[in-house]
């Protein structure tokens, strides 16, 4: 599970390359380490066109997962879009793309610990974006903050390609590389969306330094 990413482009290059109208950012400082229930930016449809906002990093969690706890933490990875708990969410109203320059999956060591493995397009670290979830919900996130409304969201995973296989073989995040999928993404129906659910090509993805 990707549970740490980094976000280091400008906010021009994400307006322009997801055709968000509106930013409601602020003055974005570049994210090198975001972590989950950390805020990031996201690309959302809204009201008046596309935007860009503040979110979350955690969708809310399945009933079963939260019996006997007292916090929802979030899941960050959404994996099984099939599931009753995720299909409300899958319309176009609650999709949204996550820009992202670096990505990492924690990679198991000959002395038994793990480590952060980071990939990213090119040693450059271009804009890229994850497909994802967002939604507005009600829970207690932590103990001390109480019961909260926030605006979460989490992305898509799929089986590893090739270059993320020797590392973390079980999954990686969705990627959208171009304009037009971020289009798909956003504003198609289901069964079109949902074919982008697939491991990035090989050859768009290469490891690189933390």
């Amino acid at each position: 599970m990707c549970n740490l990413y980094s976000m280091t482009s400008n906010q021009q290059a994400i307006r322009d390359l997801a055709g968000a109208m509106q930013d409601r950012t602020g003055n974005l400082a570049p994210l090198p380490s975001i972590y989950p229930d950390q805020s990031a930016p996201i690309v959302q449809n809204g009201a008046d066109g596309r935007e860009m906002v503040m979110a979350r990093w955690g969708m809310p969690s399945p009933a079963f997962a939260l019996a006997g706890k007292k916090t929802d933490r979030g899941v960050t990875n959404i994996r099984n879009t099939a599931s009753p708990h995720w299909r409300r969410w899958l319309s176009p109203q609650h999709r949204c793309v996550v820009p992202w320059t670096s990505f990492s999956e924690m990679a198991r060591q000959e002395d038994g610990t793990f480590e952060p493995v980071w990939f990213a397009a090119d040693d450059d670290r271009p804009l890229r974006f994850f497909a994802g979830l967002h939604t507005t919900w009600t829970s207690v996130r932590k103990i001390r903050e109480g019961e909260i409304t926030a605006d979460l969201f989490g992305f898509l995973t799929t089986e590893a390609n090739d270059i993320v296989r020797p590392y973390h073989p079980k999954a990686m995040p969705v990627v959208l590389e171009t304009a037009d999928e971020v289009d798909v993404w956003l504003d198609a129906p289901w069964d079109v969306a949902r074919t982008l659910q697939r491991p990035l090509r090989d050859a768009a993805l290469t490891v690189v330094q933390a």
